[in-house]
């Protein structure tokens, strides 16, 4: 930056001496429409120079309205100049006073203090500009003004943004530099090198993907911007602040963390063909990436990684892991590895362990004592590779240990031979795995499974529902991840209440994201209402009971449509307290002839049928039962004496509420009618 200025100030210089030669009390006015010198554009100029105070020394003004200095990126700032010059014994010229630029970036030298030394027996040239903290000192040889050594103290960053912003879409939002650099200037660009000290830097991009704040450091850095790409070189350590590349946000530590690149800037593109990090405890990489000019990712290459957790999860990995479900993760141990994404997917990955914990804030999902690896590419034959465990949860069902064979051919990771892992009691099979990681649409998991002897008590408490007895087995002859989704073929049938419940067409979408999407069907079969009311503590019924659950849809585990019909056509017993519950979640009353009263005098009652009907669409149930009538629908027909009717009358019911009232019956709580 002084190199360029200090040829203008030359220029100045030459003038004076010119001056000098006037008569004594003379002034030397110059107006030029334009001057062009040493890379310094000037429009509507207006120097001025007057005889001095002491004696001897020489007053120089100068005013330009519109400067253009190409070198630090300046277009169109106003520029003023205003001193005292003179030659001192050693025939040196002497200057001193001061700059003002309006416009610059930063508000750079808006009111500087310039001292300039021109020694022509020494061949140099040497600029001192303050203003503020800010010390910019430089020296450059006369016959060869392109050249500078430079030497800056208390530099705001923001200064640089010119320079900066002509190769190179990002913003500076703060920090301060110290530097010793050497600058030549080019016709084509600048070179230049040397040590660095940054202080609170920030910056941004238009895209938001690339930014950084309170970032310090030290270092020595290298930028040539003569090849029409900027390249820049850097080799040294950041230490505080944070820094966002795409989705990896870091929260850097205090103690430094070494990092070296060099990195391509043209037209807002930046590719780094060589990174290499070095957080010690914490993670060690080497590779390269790319961010195109939207500050998308398009190439992530690491050749060597190494985390240590949870200090890397704090650090560089929270963010990311949260982009992709998995949040809040309590995670210990080690793992390295390598990486090659392209714009277009992954191309291979491969991480080992000796021994990794894992285990997401939400419970969903979790493993113990990992070890092992996986070695995957999209093309060729990798070697096979094995993967072991001592206990693994998925969605808050705990499976025990195993180990598994894994080989990748052609772009698919599959599974070797079968895998057995013990489950609540009970065993479950993979009979097959079939991986593809690269594929960003269509089929990405195929897998069959078989489920045999699955403790539903513990199922059940593991699911936080009311802990049902019996088994739960089933197989899943395929089952395919399909873009986004999962999708079931065949089903699992549960064997509970000395019946049958059987899901098919199940699928689930988001599986890991925030608000995972299940579909399917559940079909009931010959279900012993005795049993399943001694469960929920809503009032005893006996009996058998039939139905379906078709066309269930639940957005993060919770029912937001279904078709339900439910019917015990084969006659039984029923409590006086079950009347009262499946009267009030109808919405109805007793009818029949008898009286209230009279009915209290009996604790169960005979009936023929019992049968509810609810179709939940847009927050809303509409109810129904075994028939319907004006005044309403028969949720229960009686059988003998006393002859017992319930009529439900409230067809359209608002799902909270229908909550509520089974919520409150189960409970043993008299729900609430509203």
């Amino acid at each position: 930056m002084s190199s360029i200025s200090s040829r203008l100030l030359l220029f100045l210089c030459v003038l004076c001496a010119a001056s000098w030669v006037a008569p004594a009390r003379a002034d030397i006015v110059l107006a030029a429409k334009r001057i062009t010198v040493a890379g310094v554009d000037l429009q509507n100029v207006q120097a001025r120079v007057t005889p001095g105070t002491p004696a001897g020394t020489l007053q120089l003004t100068l005013q330009a309205d519109k400067a253009d200095i190409p070198g630090l990126g300046w277009r169109r700032v106003g520029l003023d100049l205003d001193g005292t010059l003179q030659r001192d014994p050693q025939l040196r010229w002497m200057f001193d006073g001061s700059t003002k630029v309006t416009g610059a970036p930063g508000r750079a030298l808006d009111h500087a203090l310039l001292a300039l030394v021109m020694d022509t027996t020494s061949n140099t040239l040497q600029i001192d500009l303050e203003q503020g903290k800010t010390q910019v000192n430089a020296a450059l040889p006369l016959d060869q003004t392109t050249h500078a050594q430079i030497s800056l103290k208390q530099l705001p960053a923001a200064w640089l943004q010119g320079l900066l912003g002509s190769v190179w879409s990002g913003h500076v939002t703060g920090g301060r530099l110290d530097a010793e650099l050497a600058l030549d200037v080019r016709d084509h660009g600048i070179q230049s090198s040397g040590d660095f000290t940054l202080a609170g830097i920030g910056f941004d991009t238009p895209a938001g993907t690339l930014a950084g704040q309170g970032l310090a450091g030290r270092g020595r850095l290298g930028i040539d911007t003569t090849g029409g790409a900027a390249r820049i070189d850097f080799d040294g350590n950041l230490h505080d602040g944070q820094l966002l590349l795409g989705t990896i946000f870091a929260k850097l530590p205090a103690h430094p963390v070494q990092l070296a690149l060099t990195a391509e800037a043209d037209h807002g593109a930046v590719a780094l063909s060589r990174l290499r990090v070095n957080d010690p405890g914490a993670m060690q990489i080497d590779g390269s990436l790319a961010f195109d000019a939207r500050g998308h990712l398009q190439k992530l290459h690491l050749t060597r990684f190494h985390a240590a957790f949870p200090v890397a999860y704090q650090r560089y990995g929270q963010a990311w892991l949260n982009t992709l479900g998995l949040q809040n993760l309590h995670i210990d141990g080690q793992i390295d590895g390598h990486l090659d994404l392209a714009a277009d997917g992954l191309r291979s990955f491969a991480f080992r362990t000796d021994g990794l914990d894992m285990a997401d804030g939400a419970g969903r999902l979790g493993v113990g004592n990992l070890r092992g690896g996986l070695d995957w590419s999209a093309q060729g034959e990798r070697p096979a590779t094995t993967l072991a465990w001592d206990n693994l949860k998925v969605y808050h069902l705990a499976n025990g240990a195993a180990v598994s064979h894994w080989q990748s051919r052609g772009g698919s990771l599959a599974l070797q031979q079968p895998l057995t892992m013990s489950v609540l009691g009970g065993q479950l099979r993979l009979g097959s795995l079939d991986w593809r990681p690269a594929a960003a649409k269509g089929q990405r998991l195929s897998t069959s499974l078989a489920v045999t002897g699955v403790d539903m008590a513990a199922f059940s408490k593991a699911m936080g529902w009311p802990q049902f007895p019996g088994t739960l087995a089933g197989a899943i002859p395929s089952l395919h991840w399909v873009d986004d989704r999962i999708e079931l073929d065949g089903g699992l049938s549960v064997s509970v209440f000395g019946g049958f419940i059987d899901i098919t067409g199940m699928t689930l979408q988001q599986p890991f994201g925030v608000n995972p999407v299940l579909t399917g069907n559940v079909s009931l079969k010959q279900l012993d209402l005795a049993a399943f009311t001694s469960v929920f503590d809503f009032g005893s019924i006996t009996g058998r009971m039939d139905g379906h659950i078709n066309n269930l849809r639940l957005v993060d585990w919770t029912p937001v449509a279904f078709q339900a019909s439910l019917l015990a056509g084969g006659g039984g017993r029923i409590s006086q307290r079950a009347v009262n519950n499946l009267t009030t979640v109808g919405g109805g009353g007793i009818a029949g002839g008898l009286q209230g009263a009279v009915l209290k005098l009996f604790k169960n009652f005979s009936y023929k049928r019992i049968g509810l009907n609810c179709t939940l669409q847009a927050n809303v149930c509409q109810m129904g039962g075994l028939d319907s009538s004006p005044d309403g629908y028969t949720i229960v027909e009686g059988s003998g004496l006393p002859h017992l009717e319930v009529i439900g009358h409230q067809t359209r019911v608002d799902w909270p509420t229908l909550v509520r009232r089974l919520k409150a019956a189960v409970e043993g709580s008299g729900p609430e009618i509203r």
